[in-house]
């Protein structure tokens, strides 16, 4: 499960592909988020043609949706990697539309999960695009889940896909064939608790945490 996240890096620690095009001014703009939760505007980068850093809202809105902010639909922020081929909400942004959302730690109850070198890594996520009649666009994302490994397990059932430094491009690419997509699966299966840590978060923190 990943319900809250931060991104502590400063901008010019950030991975290099996540500064090939961005927003024009962020590199002045950008501040650390200690705590980023569903609903917030989030660092993202996608793939439409060329590799782009933007910002979505954390909640996927579907793009069959009639009032995007309609607070009676739900608007998912985690799905089942296992499931996410299949469901149709889902399927076609796993095929066409699969994102990175850059992190240095994301937490489960009262303790933060993150590098013991605090170096920056990839939660894999798939977008989607919702258009008005009047050519509005609303971006939105939502981040997979899998299978919790030894050092999640203790606090949750569920624990957010990692995607490794070196399979950027390859995770956000826009695949021509299934076989593509299958070799995104191992990926996709839990990652190696080696160099990771969990620490418990101060009080402050933890009186944050909370309230949501």
């Amino acid at each position: 499960m990943c319900g809250r996240f931060e991104l502590k890096t400063k901008f010019e620690k950030l991975p290099k592909v996540l500064k090939q095009d961005y927003p024009n001014g962020l590199d002045s703009k950008y501040e650390i988020q200690n705590l980023i939760r569903p609903n917030d505007p989030v660092l993202v980068i996608k793939n439409e043609g060329r590799v782009k850093t933007t910002f979505m809202t954390w909640g996927f809105i579907s793009p069959w949706a009639k009032d995007p902010f309609d607070k009676e639909r739900l608007r998912p922020f985690n799905a089942r990697s296992e499931s996410v081929e299949e469901k149709k909400l889902f399927s076609g942004s796993w095929k066409y539309k699969r994102c990175l959302i850059p992190s240095s730690g994301f937490f489960e109850k009262k303790y933060r999960i993150r590098k013991e070198n605090y170096e920056t890594f990839w939660l894999g996520g798939i977008w989607s695009k919702w258009n008005s009649n009047d050519g509005d666009e609303i971006e939105s994302f939502c981040i997979l889940t899998t299978e919790p490994n030894e050092l999640v397990k203790p606090l949750h059932h569920r624990m957010p896909v990692v995607v490794p430094n070196g399979y950027e491009e390859q995770w956000i690419e826009q695949v021509k064939d299934s076989a593509q997509l299958k070799g995104l699966l191992p990926i996709m299966k839990g990652w190696s608790t080696d160099g990771w840590l969990v620490e418990e978060v101060n009080k402050k923190s933890t009186a944050q945490l909370s309230l949501f």
